[in-house]
Formats: C-alpha cells, sequence, structure tokens
C-alpha cells in the first residue's frame, strides 16, 4: 500500500494494489474509486484533501 500526498494540487492517492485500473467511479463528490478489471478496488482518490481531512501529509499506520 502507497499513500501520496500532492501539495500542489491537494490530491491524496491510496495505492492499495498494483493491478492496472481499469474503471473509477466518483462514489461521492471529490472520492474516486478505482476498480481493476475484476472489480477489486486498487486505489481511492480524495480531490481537495485538505478540506475533508484537518491535515492529509500526516499519516498514522495502526497494525493490530
Amino acid at each position: 500500500m502507497q499513500v501520496k500526498y500532492d501539495k500542489e494540487t491537494d490530491i491524496l492517492y491510496i495505492s492499495l494494489s498494483n493491478e492496472i485500473v481499469a474503471e473509477s467511479d466518483e462514489e461521492k463528490a471529490g472520492i474516486i474509486l478505482d476498480y481493476s478489471s475484476s472489480g477489486n478496488i486498487v486505489g481511492i482518490e480524495i480531490l481537495q484533501a485538505s478540506l475533508k481531512m484537518p491535515e492529509p501529509m500526516k499519516i498514522e499506520y495502526i497494525a493490530a
């Protein structure tokens, strides 16, 4: 999994897989889900991330 925040475009992208994106759907305004050809979610794109979360550059990883 990779998380990338582009401060210039204010886009946060969470890559969940190395699979190729076959389709993208904007589920809610500014939240885009990327799907593989088999229907798996491979990425999540958050537009205007700084307006949707307090600190888009801060990442906290919790493993249970």
